[in-house]
């Protein structure tokens, strides 16, 4: 089964190669005692990456996965999902 759009699939991945460079400046910068408030400002923008990602996922699953649960009289697996991801975003 097909859950990710290609369009969505290939920003998803350009996103994440993003990412793993900035972890990868975060290592170096910290191997090259930079200064901490320098690396903390690169660690948030890390993290607001990672919750672009996120986001995107998200709007591919309820468009698309959720979508087709509801179609196929799924409701409550479709509630059951919805849920928990609004818990997991919460954390």
């Amino acid at each position: 089964m097909k859950y990710m759009v290609d369009k969505n699939k290939g920003a998803l991945v350009r996103r994440l190669k993003l990412i793993e460079g900035q972890v990868r400046g975060l290592q170096k910068m910290i191997e090259s005692d930079t200064y901490c408030i320098d690396i903390i400002t690169q660690t948030s923008a890390v993290k607001q990456g990672l919750s672009n990602v996120e986001d995107l996922l998200l709007e591919n699953h309820l468009g698309g996965c959720i979508l087709n649960q509801v179609k196929a009289g799924q409701v409550e697996k479709a509630k059951q999902e919805i849920l928990k991801v609004y818990k997991l975003k919460r954390k």
